[in-house]
């Protein structure tokens, strides 16, 4: 077990009976570390805690009760929030844990809220003297790391690019969080500013190498576009994602095609209609198809004529985003974080030292010689 310095309170788990939250609760379990799960619902709370080996405390409250969320987190060291669509629902969350001097931490892949988080509350959370991380999971904390490994030492950079390959099932939550990045006005780093993205669903083919080789990419309106240009001196960077991860196989050339009027519907009650079909889907994929679900990132950092790569695999998305910002928690928990304010990974967590001790998903980073 990984030993940090001592904590000062608990790490509170917020949206700990969706399916992330449960593998969060169970990693702080294994861990031997004190937590608390938090929520909307009381009697799904006590159901998580009666799975666990350990005796966490359960307490029940709402985004809504302001007051309530802010006297939980006030007794704790860090604050985990795992409930989302962050868009809907996080805002609340974040602000209350800043409000009460607590370290904050989160899954969201939504680009709209890690730019919100970034832009509204950097300056309150390095007055309170916390880190405050979104993106902490696997939305962002492979691409941003590798991002800062693949170019370290090289100086300034014309073009960071980072292209995802999945084959993941998704859950619930990350279909409904989908659904808001769908709707599109994402904006990307370009020419050295954030910038209205194009929403060309097609990015043309991207060369993983083998075993993949080439692959349809797509849009992805990714975090790194946020966090990336604060610790890599770059002045345009381009997230990708393979169309397999997006669409099954054999629709995947018809994506191109209805992806602007699917973008269109999302600003319609078809969106409405969509969460409710997706509510009746399974929240997520058993252990075994977890466990299955393999992962490629890799990122091309260009400079003049020279371009460098390096990559990163691994498996179970899920379990991994679970152990990610465990690990994130319990080292800002024990004061082993020295930054304060709106951090992106890299900043908060030295890389290289970072991404040890994930065997169990088989996390390997690979880089080519510097040019």
């Amino acid at each position: 077990m990984d030993t940090f310095s001592s904590q000062t309170g608990p790490i509170a788990v917020y949206g700990a009976s969706g399916y992330t939250g449960k593998l969060i609760a169970a990693e702080l379990d294994r861990a031997g570390t004190e937590f608390v799960l938090a929520g909307r619902n009381r009697e799904k709370l006590d159901a998580v805690a009666a799975g666990l080996e350990g005796d966490p405390s359960v307490e029940a409250v709402s985004v809504d009760d302001r007051a309530g969320m802010r006297k939980l987190f006030g007794q704790c060291a860090a604050v985990i929030a795992c409930a989302g669509p962050f868009t809907d629902h996080g805002e609340p969350v974040l602000a209350a844990a800043v409000d009460s001097g607590a370290h904050y931490l989160d899954t969201t892949g939504e680009q709209s809220f890690i730019r919100m988080a970034f832009d509204k509350y950097s300056a309150r959370a390095e007055a309170e003297g916390i880190a405050m991380i979104p993106a902490m999971g696997f939305d962002y904390v492979p691409g941003d790391m590798l991002a800062a490994l693949t170019t370290e030492g090289m100086g300034r950079i014309e073009t960071v690019r980072l292209a995802y390959s999945s084959n993941l099932q998704p859950t619930r939550g990350t279909m409904r969080s989908g659904l808001e990045m769908i709707k599109g006005g994402d904006v990307e780093w370009r020419d050295g500013s954030l910038r209205p993205a194009s929403q060309a669903a097609s990015r043309g083919k991207f060369d993983f190498g083998p075993p993949l080789g080439s692959s349809r990419m797509v849009h992805y309106p990714a975090g790194e576009h946020i966090t990336v240009p604060r610790h890599v001196p770059a002045r345009n960077v381009e997230t990708m994602l393979g169309i397999d991860a997006l669409v099954p196989g054999p629709l995947a050339p018809l994506w191109p095609l209805v992806a602007h009027p699917t973008r269109l519907a999302m600003h319609t009650p078809v969106k409405k209609l969509a969460g409710r079909l997706i509510g009746r889907l399974p929240e997520g994929a058993s252990s075994e198809a977890r466990a299955a679900a393999s992962f490629t990132v890799v990122c091309e950092a260009v400079r003049a004529d020279r371009i460098r790569r390096g990559s990163i695999t691994g498996r179970d998305v899920y379990g991994l985003t679970a152990a990610l910002i465990v690990k994130g928690a319990r080292i800002a928990a024990g004061g082993g974080i020295d930054a304060t304010g709106a951090l992106a990974p890299s900043q908060a967590f030295d890389p290289e030292a970072f991404l040890e001790g994930f065997d169990s998903f088989s996390l390997e980073w690979k880089l080519e010689p510097a040019p």
